[in-house]
């Protein structure tokens, strides 16, 4: 019997942007549950009043549910949720770990606000004016969150999957070098020459997908 396995989207996304991988692993026979966080992109409310911290109580709600369920998981992070997935990993009993362009080193905060905000007003259909304003003091909490939990990953000891698209215009490939270097665990990486951020929904998505199975599969 396959892992059931728990996927988190990334700052200002949604499940949408790791839904795909989830779809994959549900045709492999894995239970998938793919929340909608607090850091995603529709709750503009939440996000002008929400604390890094708060992001943290959400993801090991999620985590505890989990376990409570099924005992032992799966984990995928996309990129900030990659963040909460490697903090996730040193406390609760994650089996395997799978971090999809994850939040370490970004390109620069202001391409990281332009990215946000182009989505926000054209995928979401929101004002220029709310665009401009709200994602400046999450942003700020972003790069709180990524201050503190960056320590985390010396702290992993679980086998790890690093994949990085190498166009990805919000995360610096060499967050995945980073990465890679710090984890104390049995780990691999893996480069995406044809996907930008959202990997899932790219060229290399059927490749990365063989990859995350193989990796599951291992003994």
């Amino acid at each position: 019997m396959k892992q059931p396995c728990l996927l988190f989207h990334g700052f200002t996304g949604g499940p949408y942007e790791v839904e795909p991988l989830a779809r994959h692993l549900r045709d492999r026979g894995q239970l998938c549950e793919v929340p909608r966080l607090p850091w995603n992109g529709d709750s503009y409310h939440h996000l002008k009043s929400s604390h890094w911290e708060d992001w943290v109580r959400a993801a090991e709600e999620h985590a505890q549910a989990m376990t409570a369920k099924y005992g032992s998981f799966d984990m995928v992070g996309f990129s900030m949720g990659g963040l909460l997935a490697a903090y996730l990993a040193v406390r609760y009993p994650i089996r395997r770990l799978i971090l999809l362009n994850t939040a370490v080193i970004y390109v620069s905060p202001g391409r990281m606000l332009e990215v946000i905000r182009d989505e926000w007003k054209y995928q979401r259909k929101v004002s220029l004016v709310k665009a401009k304003s709200t994602p400046l003091r999450a942003a700020w909490q972003f790069t709180r969150l990524v201050r503190h939990l960056k320590p985390e990953l010396s702290q992993v000891h679980i086998p790890t999957l690093i994949a990085q698209s190498e166009r990805d215009q919000v995360i610096h490939p060499q967050s995945a070098r980073y990465i890679y270097s710090k984890l104390r665990g049995q780990r691999e990486i893996h480069w995406h020459p044809r996907s930008d951020h959202l990997i899932c929904h790219s060229d290399d998505a059927p490749n990365l997908f063989r990859q995350v199975s193989v990796f599951l599969d291992k003994e």
